[in-house]
Formats: structure tokens, sequence, C-alpha cells
């Protein structure tokens, strides 16, 4: 069982138990209030990253290198979403894990992120083979 989602709510429970405790009505109040106001930040930026992941095409980041650069592992899916600014492409099948997403970007380098429980857990940088310059470079030669 993932305990870590039970700590937050026992330690908002266990403020407002001692809240009250102290200050009684009016502590829990202020507490209270400030328990909202947190919860208020994180819905705020969640709507944020959303809205603008939404006005981005699936799976398009702007530069997969710096992408690749950028992340570490730890990291929430919703952070990941934060600095591509897009919603990646689900690769796996839902409640798959670990869950994989990959973003890609104008050159069709991609990066796919391998998730686990929400947490990013390794990555990969795959480039384009790089082209055969010499059969796109122009014919040299004199003008009939």
């Amino acid at each position: 069982m993932n305990f870590s989602r039970l700590v937050v709510p026992l330690a908002g429970a266990a403020l407002i138990v001692l809240a009250y405790r102290s200050y009684g009505w009016p502590g829990v109040s202020v507490v209270a209030g400030g328990l909202v106001m947190w919860l208020l930040l994180h819905v705020t930026r969640l709507m944020t990253v959303m809205q603008r992941a939404a006005k981005q095409p699936i799976g398009f980041v702007a530069s997969a290198v710096m992408l690749n650069a950028k992340l570490k592992p730890g990291v929430t899916l919703m952070h990941v979403i934060a600095m591509t600014r897009a919603l990646g492409e689900r690769l796996t099948a839902e409640g798959e894990q670990p869950e994989q997403y990959r973003w890609t970007d104008g050159s069709h380098s991609s990066v796919t992120a391998h998730f686990r429980d929400g947490r990013l857990v390794s990555w990969d940088l795959a480039r384009p083979a790089p082209e055969d310059e010499t059969a796109q470079a122009p014919a040299t030669g004199t003008a009939p």
C-alpha cells in the first residue's frame, strides 16, 4: 500500500486536532483556512499546466534533446507535462505498469519516458539516423 497518500490527510487532521486543543475553534478555523488555501494552490497549478498542455499537439515538444537533459529520476508525470507543455503520446495500455509516454520534436527526435506509479523511472532519447549528405549534395559541374 502506498502510505504517502495517507500522510497528507493524516497530517492535516493532526494539525486540526492540535489547533483545537491549543486555541479552540478559532485555531481550527485558521488551520482549516490554511489547508484550503494550500489545496487551492495545487489545484490552480494543475489547471494551469493542463490548460497549457491543451494548446499543444499530443506528444510534441520543442526540443527532445533539451527535454532529455532536463529529466531527472523521481519527478512526477505532472512535472514532465509542465516542462514539455504538452501531454505525452501514451505507448502502453491503460493501467499497465510501467507507463510509457513519448514526446517528439520537429526533427523527429523523441524521448520515451517510463513512469512507475506516476514517478519517472527511466527515459530514452531516440534520434533519427543522419541523412547521407553526399546523396543530398547538388552535383557540381559546368552548365551546358
